[in-house]
């Protein structure tokens, strides 16, 4: 088994089928598209496949360490994760076609009208550690 994240992302990826942003859907369009994910996961969770899932608030910060005795630097000059990514997947399956299979399922999530996205979602695997050799 293989562990990989599917990354939802408001934007930065390339434009989705049905283009309409959340933020202009109905209640009801909303609640379905949230439906449809819950379905999704309880599905994989029978199967074994899902790990965890979580959808992100627009609302964030980056910090970084600056020193001893000084606060730490926030935001900057560059595009921030609360503006890209809206939320993520963890599945756990037995190959990477698998993977792609259900990244496209779930890429049909309902949206404005109650029609499937489309969207691209990103997939990445987990890094994996290196195969110790022993003599």
């Amino acid at each position: 088994m293989a562990k990989y994240l599917l990354l939802k992302h408001y934007r930065g990826a390339p434009a989705s089928v049905n283009d309409v942003l959340m933020d202009q859907w109905t209640p009801e369009e909303v609640s379905a598209h949230l439906q449809y994910m819950r379905d999704f996961a309880a599905r994989l969770e029978e199967t074994g496949e899902f790990v965890d899932s979580q959808a992100l608030s627009p609302e964030g910060t980056f910090v970084r360490y600056d020193g001893e005795q000084r606060p730490p630097i926030t935001d900057g000059p560059f595009a921030e994760t609360k503006d890209l990514i809206a939320g993520w997947m963890v599945i756990d399956v037995e190959s990477y076609e698998r993977a792609l299979e259900l990244a496209g399922e779930l890429s049909a999530a309902p949206g404005a009208g109650g029609k499937p996205i489309h969207e691209w979602l990103e997939l990445r695997p987990f890094l994996t550690p290196c195969p110790t050799i022993t003599e």
